[in-house]
């Protein structure tokens, strides 16, 4: 009789897949497989198989050794189910075969296994659909490795017959594949057919380097393939009465595709890189929870204009910009009427209209009334085919894309279907009224669409050879400015100051420090604030989860290696020890759940922040001096009958410690007492955790020997805070940590220093000289001067859009500056900032919308703040997560891109009445 193989328990089935996934990692490489799992089912698997650890964890009972698994163990997972992944309803008429959703997101729906893994966990239970996918190469050096989730969708369209079939592909797989696909579904040979990128039906190029992949030959996803039928008298050119036709309709064939993707259905969002150590892998820590966000405003039968955008992959920065343009009233009124008419096709500087087409369709949806979060996968598709530039997963400049994108719309949206030429004229000392007026003209003349109307100025731009002093004056369009900034040389951190020996409360000091500096200057700034005494020094420590995440022993760490939203704690200890460790008090309290009777108890949860006390190695340490030390350092918390202060039993308990913590007790402090006598120290509940990760009840055997290890600087000791203790203690000082800095929150003093909006605009209109490698050709000299150059604003658009410049390049280094700018929101005045004095209207501007950029060079996150008009409320548009913000929460030091709207007496109540007009209609969507 064979024998029965055993079942695994949760700690063997959890190191099992904890030393796969490590050696499979290790490993990957172009090619390999991995396979989508139900993010559902693996968080529950995940709680099962943490369980027991959790327990220990978690434990609060009075026991030397780990205790025995919970009677309310989980159960162990059912059949692995990737059913929700599925799109069923594409996947029944679908030739594709298995169809998976279009806006699945890696982290939120699913994950990926390596192969090793997945065969692992379906050999133990079973289950699928069976979702494999490959790993690519992608970025600009092909050297990245991508899980592509979302292979191409290809339209192919066969002529002259007419039929059709959608067919997936590998965007990696080559030309000569993709011939081979079509001959086997249409049942031809290679020598029959020839195959053209078909985008937008209209044939842009023959398909004929069989060696060249679809992502050189940047096809993209839904595009249209045309396979044309050879006819040995055409030569395989078919009749220019087709050559730009479109197709009319024919019968979709039913033949499956071969792929080793079909199962897959949309364009990639899931990066995988091992390779080059950015991503955190899902292995490293199997007791990891990933927390993510969704719509914080119900769509449905709300406000238009509430609707999210789903993050496919580092695409926050498309994101915040299109929310931004989609709420410009002007836009939002044009792209839900009949632009169809405006399409300029035969603009070879356009995109033949698509991208418009692409705007308008993504812009309907989002002002549709009752819609979910979009996921806009054909517009960034449609971008990735005109600026391959924004293609993958990469993060990009916010500002950068919407350049494009602004110039593109234009482009594919300008009503000048044939451009005249018209040559420049220098004004030679005419009035600048008439030279403006006609560069104006001139501009118009070649320029003319919806972006030009809305967005577009222009300035004055007067050059000054230092020669031979000929003036060069030109009138010259802008979409947006671009405004400097004056980086900011230093930056403020608040950091929590603890004592270990009793002496005082903790206090939060907030210091200014040199933004490129290092610890020792953050040190030597909190010494002069906290007044050290000559006897101490500071320990630097970072709290992540109530608990030590690391110490900041090195005076060198770059202080840039600190976020603002970090959290610093530093802890006074006698600056003169040898062979020292640090007791580490972890607060735990016991978190509750439900109300009532129906209440149930989760267990010990650290909370607060943890405190540290230095402890000699060569005292023998006993567990009623572990008490000791705590009581300690917990004394100045210890409320009394009539206020908060220091007890006298709390001084003896400091003096008590003095010899094993080798902390400054006060000796002032000793004579506070009086003739008071101390009272016995009350029990702690403490526990250490020993060498083996086992609980040691402190509270009885108080002479046993604590015995430390040699291995770790660090001695753990978890104080249980019940309702009682709680009671004796006022632990307030220890719960609300603040952060190093708080983006949203600035000071009323510094919202008076910082940079001003003003003062960036004059800085950007200020006389300089041209750099060397711009030098201006004289045509008076006849050669190429280093010119002043001045510019001055002469007419402002209708919705003028400002670029704060916080990012800068050199050759060597690129820095992001985090200077807060003092932006107005209401009444921007520009009516002095206008050169052309016969325009006497004053020129008011009000901010509706800006993008956010948070972080650092490279990375980091885009949001945008906008304001509904028609309600005359601010919200937060952060992917697909939209909340309500407070005006005051608008200004920040991540301001990037600022969109200011012009305030007119006579039309301001007609251009607010544009949101409440397209909130009132249905606007159809296109699917």
């Amino acid at each position: 009789m064979a024998e029965v193989a055993r079942q695994l328990t949760p700690e063997e089935e959890k190191k099992t897949i904890r030393d796969i996934a490590v050696a499979a990692e290790a490993q990957t490489k172009v090619g390999d497989t991995f396979y989508l799992i139900n993010q559902r089912w693996w968080q529950d698997w995940l709680a099962y198989v943490n369980q027991n650890q959790t327990s220990n964890a978690n434990d609060g009972s009075s026991s030397e050794h780990q205790g025995s698994v919970s009677s309310t163990a989980l159960k162990r997972p059912s059949y692995i189910d990737n059913s929700d992944l599925i799109d069923e309803a594409v996947s029944e008429d679908s030739a594709l075969g298995i169809e998976l959703h279009d806006t699945l997101v890696e982290g939120t729906d699913y994950i990926l296994l390596p192969l090793e893994v997945w065969n692992e966990l379906y050999s133990w239970y079973g289950g699928g659909p069976v979702l494999a996918r490959k790993v690519i190469n992608t970025g600009l050096s092909q050297t990245e490795l991508s899980v592509e989730v979302y292979p191409l969708r290809l339209q192919l369209h066969l002529m002259p017959k007419g039929d059709r079939s959608a067919i997936r592909i590998s965007k990696k797989e080559t030309i000569g594949e993709l011939h081979r696909r079509a001959c086997e579904i249409f049942d031809l040979t290679l020598k029959q057919v020839s195959i053209w990128d078909y985008f937008s039906h209209q044939k842009h190029a023959l398909m004929n380097d069989m060696e060249k992949t679809l992502d050189d030959a940047n096809i993209q996803m839904d595009q249209d393939i045309l396979v044309e039928v050879v006819n040995d008298k055409t030569e395989g050119v078919m009749g220019s009465n087709q050559e730009n036709g479109s197709l009319h309709n024919g019968s979709l064939a039913t033949a499956p595709s071969q792929s080793s993707f079909q199962t897959s259905g949309g364009l990639s969002a899931s990066k995988y890189s091992s390779r080059n150590g950015n991503s955190e892998s899902q292995f490293q820590n199997l007791n990891a929870e990933r927390a993510y966000g969704s719509s914080g405003v119900s769509t449905r039968g709300s406000s238009c204009g509430l609707t999210g955008l789903l993050n496919l992959g580092n695409t926050c920065f498309m994101n915040s910009a299109i929310q931004c343009l989609v709420h410009t009233p002007e836009f939002a009124r044009y792209f839900r009427e009949d632009y169809h008419q405006e399409i300029n096709r035969q603009n070879p500087l356009g995109m033949v209209g698509e991208l418009a087409l692409a705007f308008g369709d993504l812009l309907r949806k989002l002002w549709a009334p009752g819609r979910a979060p979009v996921a806009p996968r054909p517009f960034k598709a449609k971008l990735a085919r005109f600026a391959p530039q924004f293609s993958g997963c990469s993060q990009h400049d916010s500002q950068e894309l919407l350049a494009f994108l602004l110039d593109g719309l234009h482009e594919d949206l300008n009503r000048v279907k044939h451009k005249p030429y018209i040559k420049s004229r220098d004004a030679d000392g005419r009035p600048d009224e008439e030279v403006a007026d006609e560069y104006w003209a001139n501009h118009i003349a070649r320029n003319d669409s919806i972006i030009v109307d809305v967005c577009q100025g222009q300035y004055k731009s007067t050059l000054v050879c230092p020669v031979c002093n000929k003036v060069s004056v030109t009138f010259d369009p802008f979409m947006y400015l671009s405004l400097p900034l004056q980086p900011a040389t230093s930056r403020s951190m608040t950091v929590t100051v603890f004592t270990c020996d009793g002496s005082a409360l903790p206090a939060a000091y907030t210091v200014t420090v040199p933004k490129q500096g290092r610890c020792r200057d953050l040190i030597q700034a909190l010494s002069n604030a906290c007044a050290l005494q000559l006897t101490e020094k500071l320990l630097l420590a970072e709290i992540r989860g109530h608990l030590i995440y690391r110490f900041l022993e090195d005076p060198l760490i770059s202080l840039a290696s600190i976020k603002d939203d970090d959290h610093l704690t530093a802890y006074k200890i006698p600056k003169v020890l040898k062979k020292t460790k640090f007791l580490q008090l972890i607060h735990r309290r016991e978190e509750q759940q439900g109300t009532g009777n129906s209440q149930s108890t989760l267990g010990w949860k650290p909370y607060g922040t943890p405190l540290v006390s230095p402890i000699s190695c060569d005292d023998t340490i006993t567990r009623s001096d572990i008490q000791l030390i705590v009581h300690t350092m917990l004394s100045p918390m210890l409320k009394t009958k009539n206020s908060g202060a220091l007890t006298s039993s709390n001084t003896s308990v400091a003096a008590s410690a003095q010899s094993h913590t080798d902390s400054s007790v006060a000796d002032s402090r000793k004579g506070d007492s009086g003739s008071s006598k101390p009272g016995p120290l009350q029990k702690l509940p403490l526990q250490l955790v020993d060498e083996n990760n086992a609980c040691i009840d402190l509270t009885v055997g108080d002479d046993k020997v604590v015995k430390l290890s040699s291995s770790s600087m660090s001695i753990l000791v978890f104080v249980d805070w019940s309702q009682k203790l709680l009671g004796s203690y006022d632990t307030s000082h220890i719960e609300n940590l603040p952060e190093v800095c708080k983006y949203g929150h600035v000071s009323k003093k510094a919202r008076n220093e910082p940079l001003s909006l003003y003062t960036c605009l004059e800085a950007f209109l200020r006389e300089e000289p041209l750099v060397p490698e711009d030098m201006w050709y004289c045509p008076q000299c006849k050669e190429r001067r280093q010119a002043s150059k001045k510019l001055d604003l002469w007419r402002l658009p209708e919705v003028l859009v400002i670029h704060l410049k916080r990012f800068s390049y050199s050759r060597s280094m690129k820095h992001k500056l985090d200077t807060f700018v003092n932006f107005p929101i209401h009444d921007f005045d520009l009516t002095n900032y206008v050169a052309n004095k016969n325009n006497t209207q004053r020129q008011i501007y009000e901010l509706y919308a800006l993008t956010n950029h948070y972080g650092g060079m490279g990375s980091g996150h885009y949001t945008a703040h906008i304001k509904l008009l028609d309600e005359n409320r601010w919200y937060n548009f952060d992917d697909s997560h939209i909340s309500p913000i407070n005006e005051d929460d608008v200004k920040s030091a991540a301001a990037y891109v600022l969109f200011y709207k012009r305030v007119n007496s006579d039309r301001s109540s007609a251009s607010n009445g544009v949101y409440s007009t397209v909130s009132s209609q249905n606007i159809p969507s296109s699917s």
